[in-house]
């Protein structure tokens, strides 16, 4: 996919109103966003210790949740991801039900399989990919 097959987002509910959005309604207001599935990460932040909450777009494979580590095929990782590799015990949030998960990246192996089910859902990451020189990882969210 190019530059030019890039769709832009309905930006409306984003960040922290996004969360806000989620909480308060069980995802009935923000589980959905853009026609795609999201859901809340809430991770253990690597400096303060506290808690921080981003919604992501996910996918499945089989009882593991697949997020990736785009933002938007920026040349930096998400803080979220490098939350992650230093406390991977986190805890997600789809519509009114609160999962605990050990996150991990995917293997070299099982990315490609992994990253074609998050561009059927998302087609615009591999015009992410297509932006920066870093690998952008998928991470596998396994209930614990």
């Amino acid at each position: 996919m190019s530059e030019n097959n890039y769709t832009a987002p309905d930006l409306t509910l984003v960040g922290a109103d996004h969360i806000a959005a989620y909480r308060e309604t069980d995802g009935e207001v923000g589980y959905l966003w853009n026609g795609v599935p999201t859901l809340l990460l809430t991770v253990t932040g690597r400096r303060s210790g506290q808690p921080r909450t981003s919604a992501l777009i996910f996918g499945r494979d089989n009882d593991d949740y697949l997020i990736v580590a785009s933002m938007g095929g920026a040349p930096m990782r998400p803080k979220w991801y490098l939350n992650l590799q230093a406390h991977p015990a986190a805890q997600i949030q789809v519509r009114d039900q609160h999962i605990d998960v050990t996150a991990r990246t995917a293997s070299v192996d099982e990315k490609p399989r992994l990253w074609q089910i998050m561009t059927d859902i998302w087609p615009n990451y591999d015009v992410y990919q297509a932006r920066t020189e870093r690998e952008i990882p998928v991470v596998v969210l396994s209930p614990t």
